[in-house]
C-alpha cells in the first residue's frame, strides 16, 4: 500500500500536468476533474495505511516528459494509468480506485479516436511569452520566477495540508484545513496554466520530509502566516510592475485570497 500511496501521487501529478499541457478547454477540463479524483484515491490510500498503523511519505520518482502533440500527452499518459494497475488490492478501496481508472482509460481512448483532438502541445517549447501581450523583458523574469516559487509553494501546501488533515480529530482542524487545500488547488491550477501558455510548465521540486512532518503545529501556522505575508507582498509587487490590467486584476484577486488564508490560519493558532 505504500507503494500505491507513492505510484498514485505519481499518477495524481501526470493527470493535474497533463490538464495543464492541453490548450484544448474541454479536454482540459475533464483532465483536471480525473485529478482532482485521484487525489481522493490518494486521501483514502493515505487512511487506510495509517488505520492499519502504517505510513506514507510524499517521494515519488517521476518525470515530467515534454510531449509535443495532444496524442503524445495522451498516449504517455494512459500508459501511467495502467502501470498502476497491478497495485490495487481485492478491497471496496481498490475496487473503486480501479474502476475510476478504468472510466479515465476509455475518456482517454475516445481522445485518441478523434484525429481533430490532435493539437500541438506548446507548454514546453520554452517561448516565455504572455499570449499576445508585448510584456517588457524586465516583467517577463518577474512574472516566470513568481510562477515557478508560487506553483512550489501551492503544491507544498496542498500535500503538508493534507498530511496534517489525516492526522488530526478535531473537527474545527480538519475544516480548515480542507479549505486551504481546496484553495491551494485552485492556486496551483491557476499558475500551472499559466505556465503552460508561458511554454514554461513544469514540475514543482519534491518535498523534503522535513516539510510536512510537523513536529510543532503553533510554529509551523505561525510559519505559514509569515508565509502567506510574503505571497501577497510578492502578488502585489507583481501587479504594480506588470503594465498589464488583465494579469494586474488577477494578482490583486490572488493577493486577496491570501488575505483570507491568513484568517483561517489564524483560527488554527
Amino acid at each position: 500500500m505504500s507503494n500505491l500511496y507513492k505510484k498514485k501521487h505519481e499518477l495524481w501529478l501526470h493527470i493535474t500536468f497533463a490538464s495543464f499541457a492541453i490548450n484544448d478547454e474541454d479536454i482540459k477540463s475533464r483532465l483536471y476533474e480525473f485529478s482532482l479524483i485521484a487525489f481522493r484515491h490518494m486521501k483514502w490510500i493515505g487512511t487506510n495505511l495509517l488505520d492499519n498503523g502504517k505510513n506514507y511519505n510524499y517521494d515519488r520518482g517521476m518525470k515530467l516528459s515534454k510531449r509535443s502533440t495532444v496524442f503524445e500527452v495522451i498516449e504517455a499518459l494512459a500508459d501511467e494509468v495502467k502501470n498502476i494497475h497491478p497495485l490495487y488490492e481485492e478491497s471496496v478501496l481498490g475496487k473503486r480506485c480501479q474502476t475510476d481508472d478504468d472510466y479515465l482509460l476509455e475518456y482517454l481512448s475516445q481522445i485518441l479516436k478523434n484525429a481533430d483532438n490532435n493539437k500541438e502541445v506548446t507548454a514546453f517549447n520554452m517561448q516565455r511569452k504572455w499570449l499576445d501581450k508585448n510584456l517588457a523583458q524586465e516583467q517577463i523574469d518577474a512574472l516566470t520566477m513568481f510562477l515557478f516559487e508560487e506553483s512550489y509553494k501551492e503544491y507544498e501546501l496542498i500535500l503538508v495540508y493534507a498530511f496534517m488533515q489525516a492526522r488530526t480529530d478535531d473537527s474545527l482542524q480538519f475544516s480548515i484545513f480542507q479549505d486551504l487545500i481546496d484553495e491551494s488547488h485552485f492556486h496551483l491550477k491557476s499558475f500551472g496554466n499559466m505556465m503552460a501558455k508561458m511554454g514554461i510548465l513544469a514540475l514543482p521540486r519534491e518535498l523534503h520530509e522535513m516539510t510536512y512532518v510537523i513536529k510543532d503545529l503553533e510554529k509551523f501556522v505561525t510559519d505559514g502566516i509569515a508565509e502567506e505575508e510574503a505571497a501577497k507582498v510578492m502578488c502585489k509587487e507583481l501587479s504594480d510592475a506588470i503594465k498589464d490590467e488583465e494579469l494586474s486584476k488577477f494578482f490583486n484577486f490572488i493577493n486577496y485570497q491570501e488575505s483570507y488564508h491568513i484568517e483561517l490560519m489564524k483560527k488554527l493558532l
